[in-house]
């Protein structure tokens, strides 16, 4: 028997219920700040927190976030890709203390001149976006190596 949303639903805790509220409220946060401010400034504002270079989260935790934001990328009904996803991802880590960067690139796209994509990276490892990453040439990472937003 197939699990209906419903019945995934109640198989939810509370934990993983406001989860998803958060991923929901930063999800519709990033996609709003993309509409209304320039990228480097909103990356930029985005990398800024509590982030904790020593700070090493188990891969559990970090699925559970991902997953905050992916279920809901796919069913907003907005246009949500990896600008709005990553975005948002990149703030609920850094949130929670965790270093993470924001990895903006761009690829040649024939007609269409470039197409633009962004990932989001712990401690050297691809969370969000990897799978597309390599195609694209590195143009700035958020916060910067050097530690700067």
């Amino acid at each position: 028997m197939t699990a209906t949303p419903l019945r995934r639903r109640a198989r939810l805790g509370a934990g993983d219920l406001l989860l998803l509220a958060e991923g929901l409220a930063t999800l519709v946060g990033a996609s709003l700040a993309i509409r209304l401010m320039p990228f480097r400034r909103l990356a930029a504002a985005a990398s800024r927190g509590g982030a904790s270079p020593d700070r090493t989260p188990d891969d559990a935790r970090m699925r559970k976030l991902r997953w905050a934001v992916e279920a809901w990328g796919r069913r907003v009904p907005w246009r949500s890709v990896c600008f709005q996803r990553g975005l948002a991802f990149h703030r609920m880590l850094r949130r929670r203390g965790i270093d993470s960067r924001l990895h903006y690139g761009v690829s040649p796209s024939g007609e269409e001149g470039l197409s633009a994509h962004v990932w989001i990276s712990v401690n050297g490892r691809t969370w969000l976006g990897g799978e597309e990453a390599p195609r694209f040439a590195l143009l700035a990472t958020f916060p910067d190596d050097r530690g700067e937003a």
